[in-house]
């Protein structure tokens, strides 16, 4: 009986070792992008939930005292850790200094923790982008090179028979779908963090300035310049 080469391991048993070479680079690219997928799906839905609920608190207690206390159990936040940021600030100049100047420190502290969230928050989703830019790419290499070798064996035996052709085709479509599977998902991937980024920075672009107005306040019209 004749043994079958149908399954996946039968094609990767007859593809050369350039194609091996591509699809190892594939697998981990694979690997990695799944393993980011998973930690920033669940960092930013703990953070975005977080956030939307410390907003909500803060805005029915409208006491940036009774917020602070409050943010410790928001750890996972971005909004809150900026706020408790501007908070800090906030006190540390709050006896001192006219209303003007503590406006400005406080904004100044918010956008610094803020630009840092924002980092954090966007820390290895650029992989991501990466992958999907570049797997189709390196799958279509192990595609071409699949190919070539088949007009090789052609070459060395003059016979366009499927025995001659069949291995060289099999790794190409193997590196081709190899390709596609590592691309698609970090494509996916990058384009729902990127919308899920882009809703927490819009929310602490917005909490910025209810921040100051509620911890600071507006300044008199008497204020010292």
């Amino acid at each position: 009986m004749p043994d079958s080469k149908l399954g996946i391991f039968g094609l990767l048993s007859d593809a050369g070792p350039v194609v091996l070479c591509v699809l190892c680079v594939l697998l981990s690219f694979s690997i990695g992008s799944w393993a980011i997928i998973a930690f920033k799906f669940g960092y930013l839905r703990k953070s975005l939930a977080q956030s939307r609920a410390f907003l909500d608190y803060f805005f029915d207690v409208w006491n940036a005292d009774k917020a602070f206390s409050e943010s410790e159990q928001y750890s996972h936040g971005a909004l809150p850790r900026v706020f408790r940021s501007g908070y800090i600030e906030y006190r540390a100049i709050g006896e001192r200094g006219d209303i003007r100047q503590a406006r400005a420190r406080v904004a100044r502290a918010i956008k610094r923790e803020a630009n840092a969230e924002s980092k954090r928050l966007s820390s290895l989703v650029p992989f991501l982008a990466t992958v999907g830019n570049t797997a189709p790419f390196i799958g279509l290499f192990g595609t071409v090179w699949g190919i070539m070798t088949s007009f090789h064996s052609i070459g060395l035996t003059q016979s366009a028979s499927l025995a001659a052709v069949a291995p060289g085709i099999s790794e190409a479509l193997v590196a081709t779908a190899a390709g596609l599977a590592a691309a698609i998902p970090a494509v996916m991937g990058y384009n729902y963090f990127t919308q899920q980024i882009g809703i927490i920075e819009r929310d602490l672009e917005e909490f910025s300035s209810e921040f100051v107005a509620a911890c600071v306040g507006e300044p008199s019209n008497g204020a010292a310049e």
